[in-house]
């Protein structure tokens, strides 16, 4: 027999493996199909753009930004398998250490990070930028579900079930308000806020954090203009569409241009310098447009096989900790893509969300794809 069952503390009866297995093909196969679709919409998306830029970054060299998203792809990739190698029992005793590595380079960015478009979110290496954020959040999904795995049975007090995870999230949002970094703010805090779900925490608390959240909400938008902009902008767009609401009314253009078949790939003209991050944050809009309705619906399928493998996997996983794990990362693909997808159609205030495996960024592909690693990781010890 390759399995022995025993009994785990917390967590119903689990089979435990004598020798790792093979990595689940299909979830594996699903992630690199989108990151090949993604480096495709780079290459579509970027060339114009970069073909313009005065030489500043780019050079004025068309493939600029797809050469170095298919660089951060392939070194991407091999960190996947590599974090697929790793048994869950590593990732699990060194869960804290990681955690402290994210917050050290959050505490630095407000001194030393690099300023783009007025925040200050990048630690600057030679070659690279460094986003913290990102690292944070895989940071928060580690840590918590080791605390929760290690107090199984005590997640419904407040001093063992939600004072310590109070504790990070208000370190690593309130680092994150330095920057300023309101997306990745709500992200962390969404996935903090499933993690806990996940452990068990009473729905009261959660009724709780609505009330708070609200409060902050009403506070940010009386006292950061920023914010309250930003709502002004999403009820109507077309009220300032040459001004706030520019970049929704240009996503919207591209998306209505590209009917129900689209326009075909490589032939958008909104990323012809109308729509602003075109090749980042706002790919999406330029998928639709060139691929359509049609393509969309794909592309969101293929989101939604990969999202419900993911949770297929983690439901056999044999321990607690990697059940969190795997439960945790793919609920964060989901709000990522939920998100991306609102502010891009206009559903949700618009905020500077990435869609995953598509925009370019190198630090937020990398730890996608290691991400991704962490959880073929578990399916090797999944009991299917």
């Amino acid at each position: 027999m390759r399995y022995e069952s025993v009994r785990l503390a917390g967590f119903p009866s689990a089979p435990v493996k004598k020798s790792r297995g093979e990595m689940d093909l299909s979830f594996c196969v699903l992630v690199l199909l989108l990151l090949s679709m993604g480096l495709l919409m780079i290459l579509s998306s970027s060339f114009a753009r970069a073909y313009y830029d005065p030489g500043d970054v780019t050079g004025g060299k068309a493939g600029y930004f797809f050469i170095r998203q298919l660089i951060f792809a392939v070194a991407g990739t091999f960190l996947m398998f590599f974090a697929s190698k790793i048994p869950m029992k590593l990732y699990r005793k060194y869960a804290f250490h990681f955690l402290l590595f994210a917050v050290v380079l959050l505490l630095l960015v407000p001194f030393v990070g690099t300023k783009v478009n007025g925040s200050r979110r990048w630690l600057s290496l030679p070659g690279i930028r460094i986003q913290p954020s990102e690292l944070a959040k895989l940071a928060v999904i580690l840590s918590f579900s080791r605390l929760i795995a290690a107090k199984a049975g005590k997640m419904r007090s407040f001093k063992e079930g939600i004072l310590p995870f109070a504790g990070i999230l208000a370190l690593i949002v309130g680092l994150l308000m330095l920057e300023p970094h309101f997306s990745a703010s709500i992200i962390i805090i969404a996935i903090g806020g499933v993690m806990l779900f996940l452990g068990g925490v009473s729905l009261g608390w959660f009724i709780g954090a609505i009330l708070v959240l609200g409060g902050a909400l009403a506070v940010l938008l009386i006292f950061f203009p920023y914010a309250s902009e930003r709502i002004t902008t999403w009820l109507d767009p077309f009220k300032s569409s040459s001004d706030e609401g520019y970049q929704i009314v240009q996503s919207l253009y591209s998306i209505g241009s590209g009917g129900l078949s689209g326009l075909g790939f490589g032939k958008s003209v909104q990323k012809y310098m109308y729509l602003p991050e075109e090749h980042n944050d706002f790919i999406f809009s330029v998928y639709c447009e060139e691929m359509g309705f049609i393509g969309a619906a794909l592309l969101l399928c293929l989101f939604a096989l990969l999202i419900l493998r993911g949770y297929y996997i983690a439901l056999k996983c044999p321990d607690r900790f990697s059940f969190l794990v795997c439960a945790g990362l793919t609920s964060l693909l989901f709000i990522q893509v939920f998100l991306n997808v609102g502010v891009v159609t206009n559903l949700l205030p618009c905020t500077g969300i990435s869609l995953p495996f598509f925009s370019y960024g190198g630090t937020a592909l990398m730890t996608e794809l290691i991400e991704m690693g962490i959880i073929l990781s578990a399916s090797r010890d999944a009991v299917y």
